[in-house]
């Protein structure tokens, strides 16, 4: 016959346990607090990387029967500039995409390139005459050039256009300049005169009837870089690539970067919280974080090799005489 619950054999319950009592006591009350149970937000870090395609074109838009001869090919105007490339998304991009164009070997902190514009004539309509810092690009056949300088007169002037498929992808211009140039820096009643007109044309052209607060591509380029290789912005496009679609890029490949050795870049990239990719500070850290490794290495050298002694220590730091 099977035993009931009351005469099942087996262990003591904790109760004539005098151990297991004991400890029973000494545990503290169940907190929510206390066990570090309470309600909490536990987020899930995810690193967020920005993607980049970047084309360089400045070789592979030339004919291969002018590639002898760059200069010429970039200086005669018969010669057909258009360029069509395809490109392929390598990840995910969600927009806004912006485009940049790259330039290398171009000082534009060079101290006579970077004088030569007059401030005071992009935001004043009165000040059209004054060209001042702004030889030689200064006047065109006695009337003043608007606006003037070698800044403006060397404005960047290849486009892109880019479809998906038969699909046109507008390419947003709007609104790629900071507000306070446009605001404080030029004038909304200053408008383009005489600009690109001599001999020797520098890069692209200005619409005379827009004023200057409003040619945003020209705000961008006169804003100059510190560095010789510097991106800057063309455009926004406002949809979204997935990986591994086709892009047709068409290019005017029309600004002269062959004369000085230069080399042109198209660029497409999205942005992070902290912008778009620029691995500038990152190698700042490492290069001042060697060099510090590097000095404690030579200072820790130092003082194996050449010890102070403490005879020494107390000839140049002697130590007082007691008062009698």
């Amino acid at each position: 016959m099977v035993p009931s619950n009351g005469d099942t054999a087996g262990p003591s319950s904790s109760q004539d346990d005098p151990a297991a009592t004991m400890k029973k006591r000494n545990r503290p009350q169940y907190h929510p607090f206390t066990q570090q149970q309470l309600p909490a937000c536990k987020p899930i870090l995810a690193p967020q990387t920005v993607v980049e395609v970047v084309y360089q074109y400045e070789t592979s838009c030339i004919p291969g029967y002018m590639l002898d001869n760059e200069v010429a090919y970039i200086q005669n105007p018969s010669i057909d500039k258009t360029c069509t490339r395809i490109l392929k998304v390598p990840k995910d991009m969600k927009h806004p995409i912006y485009i940049y164009y790259q330039l290398d070997k171009f000082y534009q902190n060079h101290r006579r390139y970077v004088k030569s514009r007059n401030d005071k004539q992009l935001i004043n309509p009165k000040e059209a005459n004054n060209t001042q810092y702004c030889k030689p690009e200064a006047t065109e056949h006695g009337s003043p050039v608007v606006p003037c300088g070698l800044v403006a007169w060397s404005l960047f002037n290849d486009t892109y256009s880019f479809a998906r498929g038969n699909k046109e992808l507008r390419v947003h211009k709007r609104g790629i300049s900071w507000r306070s140039e446009r605001e404080h820096i030029f004038g909304k009643q200053v408008f383009p005169r005489n600009f690109q007109k001599g001999a020797l044309i520098g890069g692209g052209t200005l619409d005379p009837g827009i004023p200057l607060s409003e040619q945003e591509d020209l705000i961008v380029w006169m804003r100059t870089a510190a560095l010789p290789t510097f991106r800057k912005l063309y455009g926004r496009i406002q949809v979204d690539l997935r990986a591994g679609e086709l892009i047709t890029v068409t290019m005017q490949n029309n600004y002269n970067t062959y004369s000085f050795g230069g080399k042109k870049a198209l660029v497409l990239s999205t942005a992070g919280v902290l912008g778009g990719k620029n691995s500038f500070l990152g190698r700042g850290y490492v290069i001042v974080g060697l060099a510090c490794l590097l000095l404690a290495l030579l200072l820790t050298m130092l003082c194996l090799v050449f010890p102070l002694k403490e005879e020494h220590l107390a000839l140049q730091y002697p130590l007082p005489r007691p008062a009698r």
